[in-house]
């Protein structure tokens, strides 16, 4: 007789004893599934993303001596991104590497993982793991249903079907993809059209015309294709205004659900993963720009003036959008801020 993962998780939770009797919730329920919506690949080759969630698993299992085992679900493949949160908070999905703000309609503090010109460097992004803006959305995240395993922050540019994009006023009129409800109201409040499709739909939006602009991360911009309709690309080497959280989260139902042993080697492996992604995020910044100078795209750069510009109209629209919601919203900003 078979038993669903929801079944089998509801009586670990209520009968804790069955792990130290020798149980082991992946071979009872069998592997442990991560899904993601970015190009699948190779432990070796491939979008980093897909890369370090390959790699995530093959740690755990040898650190588990192959008690725990994964499957893992590239390009969306399993179920649609947007469906991805909701099924771990529910302990119907195991693990997603998944862009933090995409959960922001469901957990308000969520948007802070893409707010414009708040984080402005990979250094000042992973201070907030153990700063107390990372200690307070842990605690909103786990009593949400969610565990975070890896906090990964990617830096973005802006491909265009026309001029660069470098200043405020560079947008105006066009329509832009900016990957999060913060972003869009930092573009509208600039005078651009915005559209709030999901980064595997851009190149359709961008071959079809109902994008101008997408802005993305840098490895997005390389693993969409998109040099191939772009005709000039913004990078983040020297700087961006967007900086992204995209953790590998984990249902906590299904966390604690595992022995003691097991919980710690994904926590431990998830930790040690963190500094390879911000170095693979950082060789992206790089490598976009090489991608897209070979297919004969305009290259180009944010100065600091640019840089300061944005920062402006974020903080007269996004910034005070977000604090306005709750006491608690503009608590959880306050402390971001802090974050130097």
């Amino acid at each position: 007789m078979s038993i669903s993962r929801r079944r089998l998780v509801s009586g670990l939770v209520a009968v804790p004893t069955l792990a130290s009797v020798g149980i082991s919730t992946a071979s009872a329920a069998g592997p442990l599934k991560i899904s993601h919506q970015f190009p699948g690949g190779t432990i070796d080759q491939g979008d980093f993303r897909d890369r370090l969630c390959r790699i995530f698993a093959k740690k755990v299992e040898e650190a588990t001596k192959g008690a725990l085992k994964f499957e893992i679900y590239a390009n969306s493949s399993l179920m649609k991104t947007n469906a991805q949160f909701s099924a771990m908070r529910k302990g119907a999905l195991d693990l997603s590497f998944y862009p933090f703000p995409y959960a922001g309609g469901e957990i308000h503090a969520c948007n802070l993982g893409l707010m414009p010109c708040l984080v402005t460097s990979y250094e000042q992004g992973t201070k907030w793991k153990t700063a107390p803006i990372g200690v307070a959305l842990n605690k909103i995240m786990e009593d949400k249903g969610i565990k975070m395993i890896s906090w990964v922050w990617q830096a973005g540019g802006a491909a265009s079907r026309g001029k660069p994009i470098a200043s405020p006023d560079d947008v105006k009129g066009l329509k832009i993809r900016g990957g999060s409800r913060e972003m869009d109201l930092m573009f509208g409040a600039a005078g651009a059209q915005v559209s709030t499709m999901l980064s595997n739909e851009i190149y359709i939006g961008m071959q079809t015309g109902s994008l101008d602009v997408a802005v993305t991360s840098s490895t997005s911009l390389i693993s969409f294709r998109l040099e191939e309709l772009a005709k000039s690309l913004t990078t983040a080497r020297k700087g961006s205004f967007w900086f992204m959280l995209e953790p590998l989260m984990m249902s906590k139902a299904i966390f604690d659900a595992l022995p003691a042993d097991q919980q710690k080697a994904i926590l431990d492996v998830g930790a040690e993963l963190e500094a390879w992604g911000m170095d693979e995020s950082r060789k992206d910044d790089a490598a976009v720009a090489k991608v897209y100078a070979d297919k004969g795209v305009q290259v180009a750069d944010f100065s600091d003036a640019d840089l300061v510009a944005w920062r402006k109209v974020a903080e007269d629209s996004a910034w005070k959008d977000f604090a306005s919601k709750s006491t608690d919203a503009a608590e959880l900003l306050k402390l971001a801020r802090a974050v130097g």
